[in-house]
């Protein structure tokens, strides 16, 4: 009995083994008939044979829980994170988990919902009379065919209709367009498409909308660096194009291109990428690489430079079609002639000779003996452009009987580029008095401009400036220095600097110079470039050198004077120079020799009577109002003592006082509060602390305004209706008596409609106030950290915001008669105006920094936790780079909705900007967004403000990018972004008291801390 049961046992379990195998076979099915539809609700799949690929529903990576898009598409059997390669509905997804893939009664295959409404259709054409099957192959195409389909007949397949993704079996041909994503995590068509060129010849093309965005080069033609790899081309051909007998050709077989893929890609690039043993894609190859692979890029006339922090420059003999465009940063209108060819008034025979220049296609092309016939074939041509002369051996085989190739171009000279490692010499004709050299100017070298005083020889130029060298083989122009050759990558005349490309890591600190030498380092070295092929914002390491202004020039006769007008060769101290004539000055800004004014800049002829009677009118007059302002002060003063007994009697008598900075300054000084340099000026009134007291109603409460660590702010009304905030130093505040005095002094000197406007100051008994335009909607924090009033702000106004401080930054660091660095940037010191405009405020910490200074140390450190860089907070290190560390976190701040102070995100331990990269790595960026942002937000905004923010944080001050970078980036919608690196003070742990880069740990804080520390390491 107890052998027959445990026999039946037996026979259940293998009976439930064999029935659970076939319901796995069964659930990993490649076919899809019409009784056996893809649902949803259900998770239904299909996985091709080989299990390469799986075709189902799905929604995008990076998108959030709430989000309840779904699509039908193929993606990369068991990928992570899933790598899609075809959406069927990426127009119209279906908004809830009740969509189907089937095939219909009328013998079509479409994306419906539970309500029958369909989504996308496959369009098949005359297929209803058949019974269909629809199948997943491992080459990741999806095919429609019959059922019985003993002819192997396809009647639809998606490789006919690709989205983004190219895979081995398609064929790129005139009809086949990839169009990229409209951004990561939304599949519908974005702005860049790929495609083979229209015009023939298999070149290929990226789009951005209607505009051409990069362009394959030709082989065989002038220029053809840009061709896409042979072995690129032969993959996108399905291994059709014929293979020359060429030793540079590799052998090429279907069989290498196994786990290969070609992307255009939402940020303009297109990709081909390889997966290798381990499952990991890997980028191969990828255009444009950089920003001067863009097409046209400076536009027509322009030419770029990939090292040069701005690209793009004209050509010399050309100017900016539009110098506004071109100053803010539009270089796409080109530049255009200061003289018009074969004009009558100008004589346009003289060449611009370039070398190792990139250009467009030319139009035309001939044999010619020399040189000599090639140019003039371009003279008597009045719409010739340029021309381009090679010796060539096999010219012959072009039909001609010389030694070389002749290039001519007729239209405009577009894409052009300068310093290109494959480019060749290029003629470009101008008018000779467009780049005609004198003594103030040496020869022009390819692209570049020598202003005077910067000599590259003996015949030009002040031979104390002779430390540049013309390379007329690549047309680079060469900066000799004591400890080494540098290569210039622009020259700045108006502000007397230039910039030279670092050739190793501490070239900064090795480039120094004799005291005698007229140049000073400014800077040190700039932004680094990305590794990564799809990054290409921001030059390379550049180190800016100013040079100081010239003395008189040199001559040897009087004809060397000929340039500088009202001079005259003579011998001064250190030899001849072109001294100025009697009744001039030389004026080394200017360059030349200027009038001096003499009698107060009155003439000496004799004045006719009218002009004497009025001039003695005038004095008179101006005597009669000083000595009533003086009678008027000192009356005040005599009655300031005594108060008024209401506030009738207050708004009478105690109306606002404009005191004389200088002497005010002075009184200050003499009573030992004040050092001699404040005497450089206040250039804001000085109010009286009785007008303060009346239009705050004696500091009431109804007007408080916000409360800080240095006081209290208050709402003023003064005489008149102006209202001013008023803000009223305690005697408890960190802010002493030297942050006020750096408050006043400097935010004077600063006009910007991002910064805050001082209007007025008071220095009285025990108070320091400070009295500032009113700003109606308070400060920032006070907006995205509040629960309801954070709904008002919606993507455009946050993006806006963030532009705003970063503008009010770059004029700090860069614009300003100043060079300052703010050190005490957050979210409670941007103010906001009646239009939400943000504008920087608190400049009690703010340090001025002179003209030689890159980087200070201090043992007093000063500012906000969490706001602070990490080399300032530990070793009281701080840049301008400590500045864009604080706005990478307010940036990161206004997209979330979080403190960087007080966050902690407990499964891993890590802080708020550990967070933010944690997500950004993962591609999971879109989840740090406040969620009141999800309807109103623009996803590429948000995702470039994203990355801007975490490359403003990353550890190292040299990662950082400069503010010009950083406005740059967040203003190009067509840049790519580099990649950032891990930020500082990533790990965070509860409780601590110790403040650390990424590599330690750092204190848990739930509010915003200001600190100083005396003794900063």
């Amino acid at each position: 009995m107890r052998f027959a049961t445990l026999k039946r046992r037996r026979w259940i379990m293998r009976t439930a083994i064999i029935i659970a195998s076939l319901l796995c076979c069964s659930s990993t099915r490649d076919t899809m008939t019409l009784s056996s539809p893809l649902r949803d609700e259900d998770g239904d799949t299909l996985i091709s044979d080989g299990e390469t690929f799986q075709l189902g529903f799905f929604s995008p990576n990076g998108s959030s829980g709430s989000d309840q898009r779904r699509y039908v598409g193929i993606w990369y059997y068991e990928s992570n994170p899933r790598t899609v390669v075809w959406v069927a509905n990426r127009d119209r997804p279906v908004l809830d988990a009740s969509g189907v893939l089937s095939i219909t009664p009328d013998g079509n295959l479409r994306v419906l919902d539970r309500t029958g409404k369909s989504y996308w259709a496959a369009n098949l054409e005359e297929s209803s009379h058949l019974a269909l099957k629809v199948r997943l192959l491992d080459t990741g195409n999806l095919v429609v065919e019959p059922e019985s389909n003993l002819g192997r007949m396809i009647l639809w397949q998606s490789f006919d209709y690709p989205t983004d993704t190219f895979l081995p079996g398609m064929k790129m041909d005139e009809n086949m367009t990839l169009t990229s994503w409209r951004s990561y995590e939304d599949p519908s068509p974005g702005n860049y498409s790929f495609q083979l060129d229209q015009e023939g010849q298999y070149q290929f093309e990226v789009w951005r909308r209607s505009i051409r965005y990069w362009k394959s080069g030709v082989s065989g033609k002038f220029i053809t660096s840009d061709d896409m790899p042979y072995s690129i081309s032969y993959f996108l051909s399905n291994f059709t194009t014929s293979i020359d007998n060429n030793a540079s050709v590799p052998y090429l077989t279907s069989w290498m291109y196994v786990d290969t893929r070609l992307i255009m890609s939402a940020s303009g690039q297109v990709q081909y990428l390889k997966r290798d043993t381990e499952k990991i894609w890997a980028l191969v190859w990828a255009e444009p690489r950089d920003r001067c692979s863009v097409y046209n890029m400076c536009g027509d006339f322009g030419s770029c430079n990939s090292d040069a922090d701005v690209a793009c420059k004209c050509l010399p003999g050309f100017d900016p079609s539009s110098p506004d465009s071109w100053n803010s940063g539009d270089f796409s209108g080109g530049c255009i002639r200061k003289s018009i060819l074969c004009s009558k008034s100008t004589a346009s025979k003289t060449f611009l000779s370039l070398q190792a220049m990139k250009v467009g296609k030319p139009d035309s092309e001939f044999a010619a003996a020399d040189e000599l016939e090639c140019k003039k074939e371009c003279l008597n041509n009045c719409q010739c452009q340029a021309y381009s002369f090679e010796e060539v051996e096999s010219a012959k085989s072009h039909g001609g009987s010389g030694g070389g190739l002749c290039w001519i171009w007729s239209e405009n000279l577009n894409n052009l580029q300068d310093g290109y490692d494959e480019g060749r010499d290029l003629s470009v004709r101008v008018a000779v008095s467009d780049i005609e050299s004198t003594a103030r100017n040496c020869e022009i070298c390819g692209t570049n401009l020598i202003p005077y005083p910067l000599s590259t020889g003996s015949q030009c130029g002040d031979p104390r400036y002779s430390s540049f060298y013309c390379n007329t083989s690549t047309g680079a122009v060469d900066f000799k220095s004591p400890s080494g050759t540098y290569q210039v990558i622009r020259i700045i005349p108006e502000s007397r600097k230039f910039l030279v490309k670092s050739r190793q890591a501490d070239s900064c600190k090795v480039l120094e110079f004799n005291r005698s030498l007229p140049f000073h380092v400014t800077s040190s070295c700039g932004g680094k470039m990305s590794s990564k092929p799809e990054s290409f914002i921001g030059g390379k390491d550049e180190i800016e050198i100013t040079w100081e202004p010239p003395p008189e020039p040199t001559c040897i006769t009087s004809t060397d004077c000929t340039d500088w007008p009202d001079s005259t060769c003579s011998t001064a101290l250190d030899g001849r120079r072109c001294l100025c004539k009697p009744d001039f000055r030389w004026n080394p800004l200017l360059l030349n020799c200027t009038r001096v004014k003499k009698h107060g800049g009155l003439s000496s002829e004799k004045l006719p009577l009218s002009v004497v009677i009025s001039i003695t009118f005038a004095c008179i007059l101006v005597l009669i109002v000083l000595l009533s302002t003086v009678a008027f002060i000192h009356i005040q003063r005599r009655n300031s003592g005594k108060r008024k007994e209401n506030w009738t009697n207050i708004q009478r008598y105690s109306a606002r006082q404009l005191y004389d900075s200088e002497r005010q300054v002075k009184e200050l000084i003499g009573s030992g509060r004040f050092k001699e340099d404040s005497t450089n000026g206040i250039d804001v009134p000085f109010y009286n602390l009785e007008s303060i007291l009346a239009a705050t109603e004696n500091f009431s409460n109804i007007n408080k305004l916000g409360q800080g660590g240095f006081g209290l702010v208050y709402k003023g009304k003064f005489p008149g209706g102006q209202v001013m905030a008023v803000k009223r130093l305690s005697s408890f505040s960190g802010q002493g008596f030297e942050e006020f005095k750096n408050e006043v002094v400097l935010i004077a000197k600063l006009q910007h409609r991002n910064l805050v406007r001082l209007l007025g100051y008071c220095v009285e008994e025990e108070e320091k106030i400070l009295l500032y335009e009113y700003m109606p909607n308070k400060s920032l924090d006070s907006f995205i950290f509040d629960r309801t009033l954070c709904m008002s702000l919606d993507w455009n106004t946050r993006f806006k915001i963030i532009l705003g401080i970063a503008r009010g930054l770059l004029y700090l660091h860069q614009d300003s008669r100043l060079r300052i660095v703010h050190r005490d940037l957050k979210t409670s010191n941007i103010l906001l105006d009646e239009e939400m405009n943000p504008k920087i405020s608190d400049f009690g910490l703010a340090r001025i920094f002179g003209v030689k200074e890159t980087a200070v140390n201090t043992n007093r450190v000063v500012g906000t936790y969490g706001y602070m860089s990490p080399e300032y907070a530990l070793d009281g290190f701080f840049s301008d780079k400590s500045d864009v560390f604080s706005f990478g976190v307010v940036v990161l701040e206004v997209v979330s909705g979080k403190r960087n102070t007080g966050f902690f995100q407990a499964e891993q331990g890590l802080s708020f900007l550990g967070y933010a990269w944690s997500l950004w790595k993962q591609e999971k960026a879109p989840d740090l967004m406040v969620s009141t942002l999800r309807k109103s937000c623009d996803m590429n905004e948000y995702l470039r403000c994203i990355t801007v923010g975490l490359l403003c944080v990353q550890e190292d001050p040299n990662d950082r990018p400069a503010m010009s970078n950083a406005v740059f980036m967040l203003g190009n919608e067509t840049a790519t972004l580099p990649t950032p690196k891990q930020p500082a003070f990533v790990v965070r742990r509860c409780p601590s008291s110790r403040v650390s880069t990424s590599s330690k740990l750092e204190s848990c804080s739930f509010n915003e801390l200001t600190v100083t520390l005396v003794n900063g390491r």
